[in-house]
Parts: structure tokens; sequence; C-alpha cells
């Protein structure tokens, strides 16, 4: 069977909820993010996903990331990667879009990206090596990350230039699945957030 990467987004924080650029500042999740972790946990430790035996997990080291792997149940399987952290967003970092178009009225971080951040290319970089691991051998991956990264690793997967990220959102602790279709590399799954529903 080929491989697939499962993408597990942080649970919510004051900043997501905002909508504040949270790059490298660390975070810690809200309690709305804590309970949302704990009931993705359930969700993948039931049927069909059953605690995903033998599959592979990796998490960003900032507290977000790691902490929803952990209140997930996963904390004690996953190493910590870099390649996962978010999108350094160097002068934006903290700010929201809409305090962003004040000064930049027509910017676009998937077009423009940021001073004295990373650049799109080096995200893009990043996705590449998270992909290139996911397809190295013969099991699956899950992964806890962020935003930004993550919808960067979707278009990756898929082939599409970084800018494709624009058009695939995720929301906090939402599950996605990439797999194939057709021997072709395909959406199985995305910003799937079921389990924070009642």
């Amino acid at each position: 069977m080929a491989p697939r990467i499962l993408l597990a987004r942080h649970g919510q924080t004051a900043w997501s909820l905002s909508g504040q650029h949270t790059g490298r500042t660390d975070i810690p999740l809200l309690d709305e993010g804590r309970r949302g972790a704990k009931l993705l946990g359930e969700r993948l430790h039931q049927a069909p996903w059953s605690g995903l035996p033998g599959v592979e997990i990796r998490t960003s080291p900032l507290a977000r990331a790691a902490e929803t792997c952990a209140l997930a149940g996963f904390g004690d399987r996953a190493e910590e990667w870099d390649a996962l952290m978010e999108f350094d967003y160097g002068a934006y970092e903290g700010m929201t879009p809409a305090r962003i178009k004040a000064d930049r009225p027509d910017w676009f971080i998937w077009r423009d990206g940021v001073p004295d951040g990373e650049t799109l290319e080096q995200v893009s970089a990043r996705a590449d090596e998270v992909v290139s691991w996911a397809r190295s051998a013969d099991r699956d991956v899950l992964v806890f990350a962020h935003g930004h990264i993550l919808r960067a690793i979707g278009a990756r997967w898929l082939g599409e230039d970084i800018s494709f990220a624009a058009r695939i959102r995720l929301d906090p602790t939402s599950v996605s699945v990439l797999s194939w279709a057709y021997e072709m590399p395909a959406i199985q799954v995305w910003n799937d957030t079921a389990h924070l529903t009642p």
C-alpha cells in the first residue's frame, strides 16, 4: 500500500482565534484547544483509526503542536522535528492580515511572502522535506503542526506550487489525509473537524 500522511493541526490558541500570524511565538493552547485535542485523540483511537498502530509520528516542537499531540495520546510515540515548525513570519509576527493590508493593500502571503522572515521558497523546501520523508517507507505517518506549514505540505504533496496552499484552508484541531488515487497524489480527507461537533 502506498504511504499516506495524516495532518493534525494544533488546537485553538488566543492568536489563532484572533487571526494573528503565529509563527515562532510559543503561544499556549486555550482550554478550547485542549478540549479539541482530546476529542481528536479519541477519534483517532477509535475505528477505523484504532490508535494508528505502526504509524510513524512527528510533531512540531512548538508548544501548541506538541501539547496537541500529547493530549491526543500520541506524545510518547512522537519525535519532534523542526521541519514542522510554522512559517517564520518575520516582521509580520503577531499581526492580522487586516493590519498588514492597512499598509500593503494588495499583500497576499502566498505570493508576496513576509519581510525579515522565511521566504516562500524556504517554506516550500521544508514542505518538500516532509513529503519526501512521508513517502520514504512502506508505512503511514501522522504529523502535528500548524496551519500554514500543513497547507504548504498539502500543496507540495499534490505537486502544486506553494501558492496552491491559499486554496486549502485548515481549521484548528482538524485532521486531513493525503493519499493516492489512480497512482497520483491526492487529497483523501481535508479539514475534517467532525470530532468537534457534539
